[in-house]
């Protein structure tokens, strides 16, 4: 079950009411992209158009217009083309997409010269983004300068960025919302035990991303969120290593960070285990300290906290860890306050989760951290990566990269771990791959 049209129509409520008097907003659904020659990628709707509408098609476009009679929010949208639908698939038009977004109007998309330049006469503001959509940009600017040069003309209305407005709105999830994000994780957990269960020596890194990959479709996820990265070894080292083609090495960790998008929702977590099944001491001890980092930055999601404070408690219980392996030397108080650790954690705990998996919200308010709010969700992901030339560590050390990453948001009684059925503790971990590469000999 997704979004039913009437939270979209509270959430363009909730927004048209937070735009200033004489006022309008208007929101581009995302443009067809070129693969290749005459080959398009799947299209995947603008996250804020369909977080306002639930309309998946492109050459769309949403206008809000606080206080207008006939209905605040209006729709552009291409009409029915029984040739271009033989080919291409069928199109609601104009009358459906109206009654299927809750919307009171809706115009071909052909009209928008006729209609909108009305629609921005006599208005003192205009929300709207500069920059994503250029040639709706340019459009918009030639509207406004008509505008401008009209004979008796006040002046064309002024630009203000709609980020600011629509993305406070996102940042808080609704119910609905809450269970396509677990649904998501969900599924993605699912398909990191399978492909945790299939590892071993000799396989290569796109055959777990292949695992990883019929989980999410066979689940009704038909998309990642983002590519899968698949490191083995040193390759996880490389933060955003996407290239997944060295085989998996008896020995060595392998770092998987997939997330699946499912109905919109984005899921985003990643795990890091042995080839073989087995944890070494060395990796064991490292392991377990990101772990520790992991569950005290989770323990700082609570109300009232602000966004800074897992990510410190993660630093702090690392830190600490490193120092106590003797990777780092001196007070641990000094090494966090000089930003020492950084050489071997050099990112932050975590960033927001939602439609998109870096999703929308900002992180500080006036210039002053966030603070933690019912409704927000999140991802909790410290790391541990020592550089395979570092010689100032102990040479087994060397090379090797952890990250465990989690789906997080936060309830009215606390954090909960969307992601939590993925194995994570190094018993669990060695019991699942045990276990899968029984099942695998039966095979």
């Amino acid at each position: 079950m997704g979004i039913g049209k009437a939270e979209f129509a509270r959430r363009r409520a909730r927004l048209a009411a937070g735009l200033l008097p004489g006022s309008l907003a208007i929101v581009p659904a995302a443009r067809e992209q070129l693969r290749s020659r005459d080959t398009y990628f799947p299209f995947r709707q603008d996250s804020d158009f369909l977080y306002l509408t639930g309309f998946e098609e492109p050459e769309a476009l949403l206008v809000l217009v606080p206080g207008r009679a006939q209905g605040e929010a209006l729709l552009f949208c291409r009409e029915r083309d029984a040739e271009k639908e033989t080919w291409e698939g069928p199109r609601l038009g104009p009358e459906r997409a109206a009654e299927h977004c809750g919307l009171c109007d809706a115009f071909p998309i052909g009209d928008l010269d006729d209609i909108l330049p009305g629609l921005l006469e006599g208005r003192e503001r205009i929300y709207y983004t500069l920059g994503r959509f250029p040639q709706l940009d340019r459009r918009l600017q030639n509207y406004l300068h008509e505008i401008d040069r009209a004979r008796g003309s006040a002046g064309a209305p002024e630009l203000v960025d709609l980020d600011h407005q629509l993305h406070d709105l996102r940042l808080f999830k609704s119910a609905q919302e809450l269970r396509l994000l677990r649904s998501a994780a969900q599924i993605t957990a699912e398909a990191h035990t399978r492909a945790m269960a299939h590892c071993r020596p000799g396989l290569y890194e796109y055959q777990l991303e292949a695992e990883i990959l019929h989980t999410f479709v066979a689940a009704g996820a038909r998309e990642p969120a983002y590519p899968t990265i698949v490191g083995g070894g040193r390759n996880a080292l490389v933060m955003h290593y996407c290239a997944n083609r060295a085989p998996l090495k008896n020995g060595d960790l392998v770092l998987v960070d997939a997330g699946c998008e499912y109905r919109g929702y984005a899921a985003d977590v990643t795990r890091t285990y042995p080839v073989n099944g087995r944890f070494s001491g060395e990796q064991k001890a490292l392991y377990e300290i990101v772990l520790a980092g992991q569950r005290a930055a989770i323990d700082e999601i609570r109300a009232g906290n602000h966004w800074d404070q897992p990510h410190l408690a993660s630093v702090e219980v690392i830190t600490r860890g490193l120092v106590d392996l003797g990777l780092l030397r001196g007070e641990v108080s000094d090494l966090v306050e000089t930003g020492a650790y950084r050489r071997f954690y050099m990112h932050r705990a975590g960033h927001w989760l939602g439609m998109d998996v870096h999703d929308a919200g900002d992180y500080r308010v006036h210039g002053q951290w966030r603070q933690l709010e019912t409704g927000m969700a999140m991802t909790v992901e410290p790391g541990v990566y020592i550089a395979a030339n570092d010689d100032q560590v102990p040479e087994r050390f060397r090379g090797i990269g952890i990250r465990i990453e989690d789906d997080v948001a936060l309830l009215k009684d606390g954090p909960e771990v969307l992601s939590a059925s993925a194995p994570k503790t190094v018993a669990d971990i060695e019991y699942t791959m045990r276990e899968g590469q029984v099942q695998g000999e039966l095979w």
